[in-house]
């Protein structure tokens, strides 16, 4: 298998992905009109968003927002505009996408999610995501992995199409992928920011997001 250098994968991605917005900004749990643009957010706590469910940001709160031109004129923001206010002291600047991907691709080892599941019922079923278990004692009727005369049911094939599967996007590149994007934007624009967080969720009373426009119009949308 051969390894691509993550910049690059960075690289090969569209410059304006982003989320896409909802139809409107009424669809958003909050919104609030602020200089040219309507602006919505949505807190989604550590997660984001993917095909196959959410990813776990363990670091991180995630908002969701977007942004609704209301004038024939582009709307702009940045990142840096952006801030989020705990418990109506502490204010948490966003932090770059790019080392919110460095998180996930040199994380702690215990920081990778491992899923386990089972097929079967009973003592007869097959578990996937842990180690062997070498038994106990000489044909312990528990052990799995290292007797060879013990049938162990075949796992459905997952491919039996047999065409090349189509490769997930790995997690470091997703949350860059979905990231807000700096600059101005004539059509419904959206992306997510992430805030360094490493307290605990329930120390959370009041959470708001704070958005300055670039002529100094404030917008403070309540999130909890």
């Amino acid at each position: 298998m051969k390894h691509i250098y993550f910049p690059l994968l960075l690289s090969l991605l569209p410059v304006q992905a982003q989320t896409t917005p909802k139809e409107k900004a009424s669809d958003y749990p909050v919104h609030q009109k602020v200089a040219t643009m309507e602006l919505a957010a949505e807190y989604l706590v550590h997660s984001i968003p993917s095909p196959r469910g959410s990813l776990f940001a363990r670091d991180y709160l995630v908002v969701e927002v977007a942004g609704y031109p209301s004038s024939a004129s582009p709307a702009a923001w940045k990142t840096e505009q952006f801030v989020l206010r705990i418990n109506r002291k502490r204010l948490l600047r966003t932090e770059a996408a790019q080392m919110v991907a460095q998180s996930f691709k040199y994380g702690d080892i215990d920081r990778v999610p491992r899923v386990i599941g089972s097929a079967g019922a009973g003592n007869g079923g097959v578990i996937f995501g842990q180690p062997p278990n070498p038994g106990r004692f000489p044909g312990d009727p528990n052990a799995t992995g290292t007797d060879p005369t013990r049938q162990i049911p075949r796992v459905p094939d997952q491919n039996p199409s047999g065409q090349e599967p189509i490769q997930e996007t790995p997690p470091e590149v997703l949350c860059v992928h979905l990231a807000l994007q700096d600059g101005p934007f004539a059509k419904p624009s959206g992306g997510l920011l992430y805030f360094p967080f490493s307290g605990k969720l329930k120390s959370i009373k009041t959470l708001e997001l704070i958005f300055e426009s670039p002529d100094g119009t404030k917008a403070t949308l309540p999130l909890l």
